[in-house]
């Protein structure tokens, strides 16, 4: 099993109503728990085989289709937006320090130049500008969370 697949179980267990799957192969066992208001992922013991899981993910399959369709939708709606990623590898804070106020909300107008959020990356502490000006649309990054270089960050709506 690799990366891909892990993040593949993962996701399907989080749009499905399986609150926990545990799964044991011969190089390692993981478990996966969800819960309605958040999800979590820890690698763990491990009680169902691999074809036990493929039964379960049979019975409680969501319709393909119907998932495809929704991803779709949401990948042409935002096309139409500017995309502001992560330039470098680190934690990711909307708020200059905890005490202080976000840099920027959803529905924030913003120009360019603006400060939209810090990532911290081995104990510095670095300011993500907005390349435009425009609304910020979506916050595509929870508070404290670890980014990826490139990773998208916020989208904008530049009209």
């Amino acid at each position: 099993m690799n990366i891909k697949e892990i993040k593949n179980l993962i996701k399907f267990v989080s749009l499905s109503n399986i609150s926990e799957v545990k799964l044991k192969l011969r190089e390692f066992k993981i478990t996966i728990k969800t819960d309605n208001k958040k999800s979590s992922t820890r690698v763990n013991s491990s009680i169902l085989s691999k074809d036990e899981l493929l039964n379960i993910t049979d019975e409680n399959s969501i319709d393909q289709n119907q998932e495809e369709s929704v991803v779709l939708d949401e990948k042409k709606s935002n096309e139409k937006y500017t995309t502001i990623k992560s330039p470098i590898i680190g934690t990711f804070y909307r708020k200059p320090s905890p005490e202080k106020d976000v840099f920027v909300d959803v529905g924030s107008q913003i120009k360019k130049g603006d400060t939209l959020c810090v990532i911290e990356a081995m104990k510095l502490f670095n300011e993500i500008e907005s390349d435009v000006d425009g609304k910020i649309v979506k916050i595509l990054v929870d508070d404290s969370s670890p980014v990826e270089f490139d990773q998208p960050l916020f989208l904008i709506d530049t009209k």
